[in-house]
């Protein structure tokens, strides 16, 4: 039986011991303090934050994958950034990937004794067939889940880098991991509820890592995000607007060259840029890795 009561995550709030007798706008209060701690814990991890994101940029750029792997709430953030890079990014749905102990039940409620599984997230990582060439990240607050920690193991027997993240400190995890992310956000407001604090310090650095990581790889151009899917009218309109945020050019102009790009609002940057067509703006692309910035420096 795991120990829970030596790790931080688990350990009681002295400021928030009075909880069940504070007015609403105590509670908000103290629970704001709390979350503004959370930054600051991330902040002592950047090193490894990064790093990460060089892993990861690598990772991607030879073939390979970003796998998230968790159980509970640290397996849901997992879901939850994967499923949010095709729609940004453009990538497709098997880039970044997500994998939870008990599968897609899961998602919505607790599948009993799937997170104490040694052998369970094994048998998830070969249905989606790890490679060597995948970048596996471990999420699990305590630093303890063992879905995660057995999984991690394999994925380093397989050849993989693999990074552990976990909100205590000397996480079982971090020994199975080739790189430890461990963000000590200490006690929680509730105590042990840690889809609280440690719950929004992983959601910031997976933030991190997927934006980080998309940029690495030619997904952004500035601070836009230029291989956005247009799969519905808000993400055609904001399409239409990167175009013209990222050229000067008119609504008018945006919408006819989009159009001539197949809707592919990188190549009709780069068409508008360098007054090239289509043909043109995909051989620069090719050329540059994906890079509009690296296209239009080397013109």
């Amino acid at each position: 039986m795991l120990d829970l009561a030596t790790l931080t995550t688990e350990t009681r709030n002295v400021d928030t011991m009075d909880l069940d007798r504070m007015t609403p706008e105590e509670f908000v209060r103290v629970m704001n303090r709390e979350d503004h701690k959370v930054a600051e814990a991330v902040e002592k991890v950047l090193p490894q934050i990064a790093q990460t994101i060089t892993w990861a940029v690598e990772a991607l750029k030879k073939g390979g994958r970003i796998i998230y792997v968790g159980a509970g709430t640290s397996g849901r953030l997992g879901i939850l950034d994967a499923a949010e890079c095709p729609p940004t990014f453009g990538v497709s749905s098997d880039m970044v990937v997500g994998v939870i102990a008990g599968g897609t039940e899961a998602l919505t409620k607790a599948v009993e004794k799937a997170e104490d599984s040694n052998r369970l997230c094994e048998e998830d990582l070969k249905k989606i067939r790890l490679s060597e060439k995948d970048l596996v990240i471990g999420l699990a607050t305590s630093g303890r889940t063992p879905y995660v920690v057995y999984g991690l193991r394999y994925a380093g027997q397989m050849g993989c880098r693999t990074v552990g993240i976990s909100c205590n400190a000397d996480a079982w995890i971090s020994e199975e991991a080739g790189l430890a992310i461990e963000v000590v956000t200490g006690p929680e407001v509730l105590t042990g509820s840690t889809r609280l604090k440690a719950g929004t310090a992983q959601k910031m650095i997976l933030n991190m890592i997927s934006t980080g990581s998309m940029a690495g790889i030619g997904k952004v151009y500035q601070n836009l995000m230029v291989d956005v899917q247009q799969s519905n009218e808000k993400l055609m309109i904001r399409a239409r607007n990167i175009t013209m945020e990222a050229t000067g050019c008119t609504a008018e102009e945006a919408e006819r060259v989009l159009k001539a790009a197949g809707g592919y609002v990188k190549k009709a940057i780069l068409m508008i840029l360098l007054e090239c067509d289509s043909r043109e703006a995909d051989k620069a692309l090719e050329k540059a890795d994906g890079h509009i910035r690296k296209a239009l420096e080397s013109v």
